[in-house]
């Protein structure tokens, strides 16, 4: 049962003449505003990733693909409703983030509608799922970005051009499919060892701080008829290496020694084979958190709970 607050109300004895000539009191019973949910929604060019948090919670998070960000964006608010069975009263608040948010200046069906910073948004997210304060965000988006997080203090510290884009466009060229599931699927039948170069290709000995397995060049021992299974590992491996190796060199000069990946890359099932291996090269740890792809969202919503607080 919600908590309920007491209000004494002065009745005059003259309303009821049953009683004697002295003022009584009677108690209503008013139960305090419920707060509704706030909805998260991160705006990119053609997907939109939307959550809903209440109570702390996260609700159902959905995405939908569409060929522009306000298409994106109206069908996955749109759907996200149906499915959850939420009124637009329920609703508190709307925060849009991402790059696709530019494009939307208006409320959104007239809720209260406000906008979050996105590198902001990913500490906040992958904090909250992680539970990790002292960590650097590596959100794996077209690009990559790396977000430093010291307790509340999250600052954008740098990023690389390499990722789901580079995947994405380099698939279409040499496997002519843009489809990273697709990518992600035969390069499970592929063998890395095809494409990429080892330490122990080129060194008798080991070298060093390196295994003997440890990736030397990437592509370098690919030959004119590799399959596409093979090429689709190699491709893979090289852009989630490419990654891991720069945040690890993110992190030289401060103590930081946890990562915490996000964006919808970090749901290839090559990234346990990449990742593992990079732990033991560098002496650090990756983390991927359970919604992982939706975690600038979560945290679009929490920026504006987190301040509605302060």
């Amino acid at each position: 049962m919600s908590p309920v607050r007491f209000l004494e109300v002065p009745l005059l004895l003259s309303l009821a003449r049953s009683c004697s000539n002295a003022a009584g009191f009677f108690r209503i019973y008013i139960k305090p505003r419920r707060m509704g949910i706030v909805i998260g929604i991160d705006v990119g060019i053609s997907t939109t990733k939307i959550v809903g948090i209440k109570n702390g919670k996260v609700s159902a998070p959905i995405s939908i693909t569409a060929a522009d960000p306000i298409t994106s964006l109206f069908g996955a608010f749109g759907k996200y409703l149906h499915d959850n069975d939420i009124d637009l009263k329920d609703v508190e608040q709307v925060m849009l983030t991402g790059v696709g948010a530019a494009y939307i200046d208006q409320s959104i069906y007239g809720l209260p509608t406000a906008k979050s910073q996105e590198f902001i948004a990913d500490g906040l997210g992958a904090r909250f799922e992680s539970k990790l304060d002292h960590t650097i965000v590596v959100s794996m988006g077209t690009g990559t970005s790396f977000v430093k997080c010291d307790g509340n203090d999250m600052r954008h510290i740098g990023g690389i051009g390499v990722g789901g884009g580079t995947l994405a466009g380099l698939a279409r060229i040499m496997l002519n499919t843009s489809d990273i599931k697709q990518v992600a699927t035969m390069a499970k039948h592929g063998n890395i060892r095809n494409i990429d170069l080892t330490i122990g290709d080129i060194s008798a000995i080991p070298v060093p701080g390196l295994t003997m397995d440890t990736t030397a060049s990437n592509f370098a021992n690919a030959q004119s008829d590799a399959s596409k299974e093979d090429i689709a590992a190699g491709l893979i491996h090289m852009v989630l290496q490419s990654i891991g190796s720069a945040a690890w060199l993110a992190s030289l000069g401060s103590d930081i020694r946890d990562f915490v990946l996000i964006g919808n890359l970090s749901l290839l099932p090559q990234c346990k084979e990449v990742f593992p291996a990079l732990e033991s090269l560098y002496n650090i740890r990756f983390h991927i958190p359970k919604y992982s792809q939706y975690c600038t969202a979560i945290g679009a919503a929490l920026d504006y709970t987190i301040n509605k607080k302060q």
